[in-house]
């Protein structure tokens, strides 16, 4: 019997995906493609010998490199890259690396339209979507805006094999929050759906494999795809409570992103499983398991993942602001934000507790 499906809206993103090992090599044709001949390449330090291959193959259609790409895109860092793109007369941004040179991306292209070619370098997902992050005044804001949504994406998973175990883990369940909260997200529907499923399946059976085979390349290719999928989930629907608080205690309180995202989830996910029993069912099926936010935990565990915010940061004292910082501008959630519940969470989040889909009913 076929399934019956409500009203719902998809709209498709307009994004060329080059996915394979060497699909970097791809990167000039693809800069032919869009017309573009300046290139001004976007990175950190980090990433300087993959930049450095990458601008020798572009040759003089590379006209500049900034390799000073910083979490959560500070204001400062904005006005800085702005007036390097200038001084180089770019007609084409190139990011390479994970969110933070992606992000910095998206914010030059807000205020200039410059079209981006983005090299992810982490399973962060942000190259796939149109929402930009900036943040300004200790607060992160973020916003959606199609020029902001990269051209071409060059997926290459042998760019990830350098990717420490810990930071692939954290990366891969910064994907994994994007699928979750995509299969209870306010405009959420059937084709979305598929897709964040699909995600978690994916991640779910990489990300340990990694953290036991680190240098192989098929799970490396494995959390690639499953990261892509997740990508394409954050850009086409609405997040929810669980990225509102990522973005506070990151942008307010300076946590490392992928990070929060990882040691949050599990906790996320228990506090909505009974306002969306259905999406949930989802993520425990694709996780093998009879209880998704118990199966998340043990995913972090199982793949060397942060399991709590305390170590990252967060301290006690910093609940109350969080909190109040939470109920401003508040995102869509299929459970309104219950203050005591909101506090239960953040305490068993900064302590690192197993959570069950009962646990902050």
């Amino acid at each position: 019997m076929s399934a019956v499906h409500g009203h719902f809206v998809y709209t498709g993103l307009p994004c060329r995906v080059l996915f394979g090992v060497d699909a970097v090599a791809s990167l000039a044709a693809e800069l032919d493609a869009l017309g573009a001949r300046r290139a001004v390449l976007l990175t950190t330090p980090s990433h300087a010998a993959t930049a450095a291959a990458a601008a020798a193959a572009l040759g003089d259609r590379c006209v500049g490199t900034l390799a000073e790409s910083v979490q959560h895109v500070p204001q400062s860092a904005i006005g800085e890259a702005e007036a390097f793109a200038v001084a180089h007369r770019a007609d084409v941004l190139v990011a390479l690396g994970g969110g933070s040179s992606i992000g910095l991306a998206k914010a030059l292209a807000l205020s200039s339209a410059l079209p981006i070619v983005a090299i992810p370098t982490t399973y962060s997902g942000s190259e796939m979507t149109p929402i930009y992050g900036i943040t300004r005044d200790g607060a992160k804001r973020t916003g959606r805006d199609a020029s902001v949504l990269p051209k071409t994406v060059l997926y290459d998973p042998t760019l990830l094999l350098s990717l420490p175990v810990a930071t692939a883990a954290a990366s891969g369940m910064n994907a994994m929050a994007h699928c979750v909260e995509a299969l209870y997200a306010r405009d959420a529907n059937p084709v979305v759906s598929l897709i964040a499923e699909e995600g978690i399946r994916a991640l779910g059976d990489a990300l340990p494999r990694i953290a036991d085979e680190p240098m192989m390349r098929g799970p490396r290719s494995d959390a690639l795809y499953g990261s892509w999928l997740a990508g394409i989930a954050l850009g086409s629907v609405g997040m929810a409570l669980h990225h509102k608080i990522a973005h506070v205690l990151g942008g307010s309180f300076g946590l490392r992103h992928a990070q929060t995202h990882a040691a949050l989830l599990p906790h996320t996910a228990a506090y909505n499983a009974a306002a969306a029993p259905d999406a949930l069912a989802r993520v425990a099926r694709a996780l093998h398991a009879t209880d998704a936010p118990s199966a998340l935990f043990d995913l972090l565990c199982a793949s060397g993942a942060p399991t709590a915010l305390g170590p990252l940061g967060f301290d006690a004292r910093d609940t109350q602001r969080a909190i109040e910082l939470l109920t401003q501008s508040p995102y869509d959630n299929p459970r309104p934000i219950e203050v005591h519940a909101v506090r239960a969470l953040l305490d068993g989040a900064r302590e690192g507790v197993r959570p069950t889909s009962s646990s902050y009913a």
